[in-house]
């Protein structure tokens, strides 16, 4: 006879819901062991004679469960090697249950054979306690290893391994990030036994009301309040499809991704605005401006049949785990100067011998600054650079003297162009001293306008209006404010 593993499931409760299949080749067992000797049915089987072994101990020695599972598998795939081993665990094998999963996982590789004996789910015993058909849809999640981009707030959630307060409170913590904190929650211990309890709390509660029991799970009624769903993606997704529905806004449904052009550049440079006043609650918002601009293309173009936010996500997400191989692959990047440096290596492959100048690529939408900036960027990589700022600083004064004696000669079509070399070359000054021209200039404008608004309030002080000041007089106005840090 081959080396064997069979797992048998101990049910939800105690002795009157264990199958009795499973009652029979546990009460056959010369010797059984179990992931955990704390549940109701132990101990009526061990009055009536099952000996066993149970691995409780190796909870104490590790702080992850994922260690705890781990080592029970390799204890199990050892002791199969000398005899055949019956392994019992709470519910059903099959469900919710890791230590199982690793074993369908390692016993094949090592020539063992793990055989599923049967068992009850606890699952079903809690939708017969809590009356809930499970046709609209739920979610069974492992509490030890839950994470807020798993809920789907919209379904019942059922979340099992709530060991202990530890472990609820991790929970309670998770569910948090999409529940409000008095959202009410149920505990269900030992569904469907003579044990059974069942309470009702408010989420903020959960922590301080389970104690150290393997047969506690957590139910999460879905969602009804919409205010609440908002913080979904699903619901603003179906927001956005309804805007641009048949009865939907007229002015949504009229943009193409022409129109939206315009209104994509706006809300970049507000957001950038957000960022420079500090506000986070303008920051916010204004990225959901940006958000909303990404939504509305990604309809047009599910409207259209051509794609879907789906395959916007898609993309990005193969590109940054393509151009990440620090992160998702085997490469090393020390700095951040060698990710960058991967990155457009990573990006030369993906496009291929397709660019026949390096300075393709860089779009026209740009503001001319920061286009500059970029040029001038992709030409040093390669080495059209100086070596040293002495010479561009020459060269800033070369364009404006030529800029000069296009003045002069009032030849302002040539002085144009000379205007936009002086700029060319101001922009070099600023990348070589790692300044971003964009930013700087936005500093400037900024405060022109603070010194500029402080002379309207000198000025309106005055009782005269500015036309009746005299250039002297607001320049003094201008120094005052320039002397007060503005």
């Amino acid at each position: 006879m081959g080396k064997t593993i069979e797992v048998l499931g101990l049910g939800a409760g105690d002795l009157e819901q264990l199958p009795f299949g499973v009652y029979k080749k546990l009460m056959k067992a010369d010797h059984v062991y179990l992931r955990t000797k704390e549940h109701p049915v132990i101990t009526e089987l061990v009055q009536e004679g099952l000996g066993f072994t149970s691995f409780d101990s190796i909870y104490e020695k590790h702080d992850q469960f994922e260690e705890v599972y781990q080592e029970i598998v390799q204890k199990l795939l050892e002791k199969a090697k000398a005899e055949q081993v019956i392994y019992a665990v709470p519910g059903h094998p099959l469900v919710a249950e890791r230590t199982v999963q690793l074993l369908l996982e390692y016993g094949p590789k090592e020539d063992i054979d793990i055989t599923i004996g049967g068992g009850q789910s606890f699952i079903d015993a809690i939708f017969q306690s809590l009356k809930i058909d499970p046709v609209d849809g739920f979610q069974l999640l492992d509490g030890t290893l839950l994470k807020s981009s798993q809920l789907q707030i919209d379904q019942h959630i059922f979340i099992s391994q709530v060991y202990d307060q530890f472990v609820a409170s991790n929970i309670k913590l998770t569910l948090m990030e999409k529940l409000p904190d008095d959202y009410e929650v149920v505990i269900v211990t030992a569904a469907g036994s003579r044990n059974e309890r069942i309470e009702r709390v408010p989420l903020y509660e959960l922590d301080r009301k389970v104690t150290l029991d393997n047969l506690t799970s957590v139910y999460v009624p879905p969602v009804q309040d919409e205010q609440i769903m908002l913080k979904n993606f699903s619901k603003l997704r179906e927001i956005i499809a309804v805007l641009r529905g048949p009865n939907g806004c007229p002015w949504d449904k009229e943009q193409t991704h022409e129109s939206l052009k315009k209104y994509l550049i706006e809300e970049t440079y507000e957001v950038i605005e957000a960022i420079d006043s500090g506000d986070i609650d303008h920051l916010i918002e204004e990225l959901g401006d940006v958000l909303l601009q990404v939504m509305l293309h990604a309809q047009i173009g599910e409207d259209e049949g051509y794609f879907a936010i789906e395959d916007v996500i898609e993309v990005l997400s193969e590109k940054m785990i393509r151009r990440h191989p620090h992160v998702f692959g085997d490469k090393k990047a020390e700095n951040s100067k060698e990710v960058l440096r991967n990155w457009q290596e990573i990006k030369k492959q993906e496009k291929g011998e397709r660019e026949s100048s390096l300075l393709e690529g860089i779009s026209k939408s740009m503001p001319n600054l920061l286009r500059a900036f970029e040029i001038q960027k992709k030409a040093a990589k390669v080495g059209f650079d100086w070596q040293e700022i002495t010479p561009a600083l020459e060269k800033v004064k070369e364009e404006l003297e030529e800029f000069e004696y296009e003045i002069r000669q009032a030849n302002f079509v040539d002085a144009k162009k000379e205007f936009g070399d002086i700029l060319f070359a101001i922009v070099n000054i600023a990348r070589f001293l790692d300044i971003n021209p964009e930013e700087a200039l936005f500093g400037t404008n900024e405060k022109f306008i603070r010194r500029f608004q402080f002379i309207e309030e000198r000025v309106k002080k005055s009782g005269k209006s500015v036309e009746e000041h005299s250039l002297e007089e607001l320049d003094q106005f201008w120094d005052e404010a320039k002397s007060k840090g503005l």
